[in-house]
């Protein structure tokens, strides 16, 4: 009788203990989702300025008044209240610059996601405006399936697809429409 008796002790104490562990350790299911949502490693700074080079020559000037960098699957930056752009030539002289509201930078593909009143300027004052438009770093052009508008000193295009260099010194476009180009007077017959 001691020896059941003993035996039944052991086994309330071992169902109490379980039920502790099992009451004590609660965990909200929205809490432990939301956990898994953050990012592993967020970088924030204010006021950044970087320099990008290739071949040991500068190649562009980045600047922006906030930035986020986040490392977990797919690394990125995000520059999610400006971005302005200096390009320049091998002679380091500026050939171009751009001005975006927002931007993100995909580490691994070197690729510039630009949206929000996206602005590319040349030394030359022609002028590209779209509302996205992405950076290729590596091929060092732009491109986009957006609408754009081209403004050079003699025409005016207006059109839905295009790619160009960053310097805009070329320009495919794909789908042109409300276009005009500027003659002088002397050119039309009399």
């Amino acid at each position: 009788m001691v020896l059941i008796l003993l035996s039944y002790k052991k086994f309330i104490a071992a169902l109490l203990w379980g039920c502790f562990f099992l009451i004590s350790c609660e965990n909200d299911i929205h809490e432990v989702q939301s956990l898994s949502k953050q990012p592993l490693n967020v970088e924030v700074m204010d006021t950044v300025i970087s320099y990008l080079s290739q071949g040991g020559k500068m190649k562009a000037k980045l600047s922006s008044i906030y930035m986020v960098r986040t490392q977990d699957t797919l690394p990125r930056v995000e520059f999610p209240k400006s971005l302005h752009v200096d390009f320049y030539s091998d002679s380091a002289t500026q050939e171009s610059f751009l001005d975006a509201r927002y931007a993100k930078y995909y580490e691994g593909r070197n690729q510039v996601f630009l949206r929000d009143s996206v602005r590319v300027f040349n030394i030359k004052g022609d002028t590209l405006w779209t509302n996205e438009l992405w950076w290729d770093q590596g091929q060092q052009k732009f491109y986009t399936d957006k609408a754009f508008k081209v403004w050079q000193h003699d025409k005016y295009i207006v059109g839905t697809g295009l790619e160009a260099g960053q310097d805009l010194k070329w320009y495919k476009m794909k789908d042109v429409n409300n276009s005009f180009i500027l003659a002088p007077a002397n050119q039309f017959p009399q």
